[in-house]
Order: structure tokens, then sequence, then C-alpha cells
């Protein structure tokens, strides 16, 4: 009988086995991360990045903790969310939600719309005369109706972060930087994945492999599985800096129509950084390993232009620009799903860091029982 090579043997031997592979630990993967560990799972998460980087789009101290939506599969997420944010604040001692209200405003169909869905559902909205919204926020500019809800604000992001790493730790979780997968096959006994870690190859096999690795999911997943279209743009808001120093901030949604702006525009106030103000949905599509990081010129002078226009209380010339990416479905709507022993959670389109540790949640039940289903909008077709 033949005897094994040496590489047959070395690579006999360094071959893991482990029941749940999350492939990037971003924030939905991270949080994936602690959604199976609190539940007593064995979990690896293979992040090929170092921790805290910034080419995707989960960087940054501030995330719109926006709660104006007025489909039912959102608010559904939603109200999960919260309940799951509350519930790693207590876990990791850190709060996460900062909750100074949202204004949305600049189209009084959806303003009206988006009120009666969350009052419906037992949620605080009021509706705002322009002059009112004025007089309470006076650093901003209205002439629609305006859609005040106080139980919104921002997420900490990189606080988020690190207490999902934390909070996934600290029930068993093996979270790995550095670490970039490869490849990634389905067969019949489990999922084979190879990663790279400095060079070096290892072999691991998982029962179950969750992948959520935003701009990077189409290179990861096999060429067989049903992935839609999913489209990665550079976006480019900024911070300004405040004018008058005791103004008050909401977070906001401003709903423009396209003849003089290229699209609607999302902001918070940051601490220490300003008040962030983008256009959603705008920037140029992108290879995510060659970015500029850098605004396109004309988009950076036309969000200049609209602060100048909106914000009295902002100093238009005085823009930090942020980079980030944004991972698309043609819908916006997530996708989280599962195909045999693969889940995929991705096309967050801009808007799903507020849903973190309810996007978890879900992935995680797709993981460990193969008769889930997430709501249908985020099913694959």
């Amino acid at each position: 009988m033949p005897r094994p090579s040496a590489s047959e043997t070395w690579e006999a031997s360094v071959t893991e086995h482990v029941p749940y592979v999350v492939v990037g630990a971003g924030a939905m993967g991270l949080a994936t991360t602690w959604q199976l560990a609190r539940r007593g799972r064995r979990v690896v998460a293979l992040e090929r990045f170092e921790r805290g980087h910034t080419r995707g789009a989960s960087h940054g101290a501030t995330r719109n903790f926006n709660n104006a939506y007025g489909a039912a599969h959102y608010l559904d997420l939603l109200t999960l969310a919260r309940a799951e944010w509350d519930e790693l604040s207590r876990a990791t001692g850190e709060p996460l939600l900062r909750l100074h209200g949202l204004v949305t405003h600049g189209d009084d169909a959806v303003v009206a719309d988006v009120h009666r869905a969350l009052v419906a559902r037992g949620e605080r909205a009021e509706v705002l005369a322009a002059h009112e919204a004025a007089r309470r926020w006076s650093g901003m500019r209205f002439t629609d109706d305006v859609l005040f809800t106080p139980d919104a604000g921002v997420v900490r992001a990189s606080a988020a972060l690190d207490a999902l790493e934390h909070g996934a730790r600290s029930h068993g979780a093996d979270v790995r930087f550095g670490h970039r997968v490869v490849s990634l096959d389905e067969r019949a006994d489990g999922v084979a994945l190879t990663v790279d870690v400095d060079g070096e190859r290892h072999d691991l096999v998982a029962e179950t492999v969750v992948v959520t690795s935003g701009a990077w999911t189409p290179g990861i997943l096999p060429a067989s599985f049903p992935l839609p279209r999913l489209t990665v743009t550079e976006e480019s808001p900024a911070h300004f800096t405040p004018t008058a120093p005791d103004a008050r901030w909401p977070s906001f949604n401003h709903l423009l129509s396209p003849q003089r702006y290229p699209a609607n525009v999302y902001g918070m106030p940051t601490p220490g950084e300003g008040v962030k103000v983008g256009f959603h949905l705008v920037g140029p599509v992108v290879d995510p390993d060659a970015r500029s990081f850098r605004p396109v010129p004309a988009q950076a002078a036309q969000l200049r232009d609209y602060v100048a226009e909106w914000f009295p209380g902002l100093d238009a010339d005085s823009a930090e620009p942020i980079s980030c990416t944004y991972t698309s479905t043609d819908s916006q709507d997530f996708l989280l799903d599962r195909r045999g022993r693969i889940v995929v959670g991705a096309g967050f389109s801009g808007h799903g860091f507020k849903f973190t540790p309810a996007v978890g949640s879900v992935l995680a039940d797709l993981a460990t029982d193969d008769g889930f289903r997430a709501a249908e909008p985020f099913r694959l077709p």
C-alpha cells in the first residue's frame, strides 16, 4: 500500500473541523458570531483584514438609527434590533444607542405614510409644521411637513463592533483577523474552506458556513450559488462643522426631488467630528480592492451646495470627507437566505447597520435551522 506524501500528510493533519464558520467579521459577521455563540454553538469567524480596518462599510463613529420605515418586514426587524442592541449593551456594559430623535422631511406623502405605519405599531411619532421644526432645530431649514420620531438617533458604530466582538468571545467564539478565505466548496460532508494566513495555507471543514463579506461576497461564494446582482459603490459623505455650538441636532432624512440634487440625504450629529451629511447611493461603481478613498469632485461640490442651502447652522466649506462602500441589491432590500450548507447575508444597500444584531439573529436562525426562512423580501430569488 503506497505511503502518503509529506504534503498529503501535512494537509490531513492540519484540517480543522468546526460546526459553524462565519466568513467576514465586520458588523454583520460579528453579530452573527455573537448570536451563534450565545446560543452555545461553537463558531469561528474569519476576517481577511485587521481589526478596525477602513476598507469596507462597518467603520466610523456613528450610523443612523433611523426608524422611519413603512414596510412591515423592516419594522419587524427594527423592533428586534432595538431589543438586541439593548441586550448587547446590558451584556457588555457599553451604551450603544444615542436616541436624540430623527426628523424626516421633503415629501409630505411619504411622511404621512410612515407616520401612519409607526403609530399603528404603537411607536412614538408626530408630524410637525415646517416652522415648528425650524424653531426646534435652528441649524436646519424645512419647507414641508416634518416627521419627528424621538426613539431614533444613532448607533455608536465603532463601539458596537468592539461590543459584538467582546460579546462573542465571552461566549467562547473564536474570532480570527488576518485570515483570508481563498476558496469555499460545499461537499456532501460539509463546506471546505482554504484560508490564507500570512502566506500559509490552512484548511477547515464546517458543517455550515455564513458568508457576511460585504463587497467581497461574490468572490467568496461558489460560482454555482444563486447570488443576485450586487453592486459595489464608493460613497463619500462628509462631516461639517456647526457654526452655533449650542444648536440641537437630530438625525435626519431629507427626501429630495431629483431636479437639483442627485439623491436623498441622510445624516446625524457625531460628537467631536461635526454633523455627518451624505447623499444616499450616488457613488461610482468600484472594485473594493481598488478604491480611490476620495470623493468625486462634482458630487462633493453638490454636497457643499446642498449644505449651504439647507443647513444654516453648518459651515458648508468645512467638509471632511469620509469614504465607505455600499453593496446594494437592485431592490435595496437585504439578502438573508440559505442554500444547502451556505447562508448568506449581503446587499445591505447603505441602510443596514441599524439592524445589525437583528440581522445576526436571522442569520443564526438560518444557520441552525434549515427550515427557517427570513421575510419574503429578504430571500434569494
